[in-house]
């Protein structure tokens, strides 16, 4: 039997379960070998990682999860996973074939054999930047979409805030609601974020978070009317103050919440009873439960994206060496725009 060449297969290890704010040195970098074969009667794929993507979901994966989940735990001594894009180097899946590009979840490693093709995606549209399925055309782009479009609901005229704007899904959801014809206005984490939400991505309105003593004055300044929908990405202090400031009938997309995840007791929210009062939708959502809607969704933005109506800004970090550093970047907002790193020249 043929088990193909052995080669040195870099991996970015898990060492242990970790609470609070996760290190560099919660992680390391371990050479490991792998046969660039797939095993004889299995329906895999062999695959070489080209670009690996940074989400703020990975922290809560490195800590043991006594409850049930949508997403299991990473396990101390082995490589992390998450979303990707790659290469095919060899394939016994009907679907596939050497030479073939795919996004959806690998390891963090060098090269990886991919035993389930459950949220594996061709990729069949390449006039488009490789690194782009790492974000606004992969897991982050749908979750944008979705959760504006259908969860939200939203009108022409309609008063639109997003927390978290300058991310990975915050950037998509202020141009959707654009695209609609809202007000959208976006809260960051630094004068350039800010910058960047006005001046490249159409925001009418933004501020820095850091800079505002009272988060209610704040959104009471940008939102005299109130808000209409909410985009949720951070949660704490800023959901009470945005629950002040809904309109009636208000929606919130509760899709994220950064602030919470490194916290070993998370905060209380106090104005829930606004929820009552103005009659507001609050709702969570995963976005695997819309993955039926990913060929409409490509039929929206391709055009949009190659038309320049919708533009995307990424922070790309290069080699796996680097992986741990930009991770962990995420939740001191180093990053600017999407965080991925490139692995591998395409």
């Amino acid at each position: 039997m043929e088990t193909g060449e052995e080669v040195s297969n870099k991996q970015v290890i898990l060492k242990h379960y970790i609470t609070g704010f996760p290190k560099e040195s919660d992680m390391l970098l371990r050479n490991g070998t792998i046969h660039l074969k797939v095993p004889e009667g299995s329906n895999a794929i062999l695959v070489k990682n080209l670009y690996l993507s940074c989400d703020p979901y990975m922290r809560s994966r490195m800590t043991k999860l006594d409850i049930p989940t949508y997403v299991e735990s990473f396990t101390p001594g082995s490589a992390l996973s998450g979303y990707g894009v790659a290469k095919v180097l060899d394939s016994s899946h009907p679907d596939f074939k050497k030479g073939d590009l795919l996004w959806g979840s690998t390891g963090w490693e060098e090269y990886s054999l991919l035993t389930s093709m459950e949220r594996i995606f061709k990729i069949e549209h390449t006039d488009i930047p490789l690194s782009y399925y790492t974000g606004i055309l992969g897991m982050p782009g749908l979750t944008a979409y979705a959760g504006f479009y259908e969860v939200c609901s939203p009108k022409k005229g309609e008063h639109v805030f997003i927390s978290a704007a300058s991310g990975a899904v915050g950037q998509l959801v202020g141009q959707f609601a654009k695209l609609v014809g809202c007000y959208v206005v976006g809260s960051a984490g630094s004068r350039e974020k800010v910058d960047l939400l006005k001046s490249k991505f159409g925001f009418d309105e933004a501020f820095n978070y850091k800079d505002e003593q009272d988060l209610n004055a704040a959104l009471k300044r940008c939102f005299p009317e109130g808000i209409d929908i909410y985009f949720e990405n951070v949660g704490g202090k800023m959901l009470d103050a945005v629950l002040l400031n809904m309109r009636l009938h208000g929606r919130i997309a509760v899709c994220g919440m950064i602030s919470q995840y490194n916290l070993e007791k998370p905060e209380g929210v106090h104005n829930l009873i606004c929820l009552i009062m103005k009659r507001v939708r609050m709702e969570g959502f995963l976005v695997w439960d819309y993955a039926h809607l990913y060929p409409k969704f490509l039929d929206m933005l391709l055009p949009a994206i190659r038309e320049g109506r919708i533009v995307y800004v990424e922070d790309t970090v290069k080699g796996l060496e680097n992986a741990p550093t930009a991770l962990i970047g995420l939740f001191s907002g180093r990053n600017v725009g999407k965080q991925l790193i490139a692995i591998a020249p395409e």
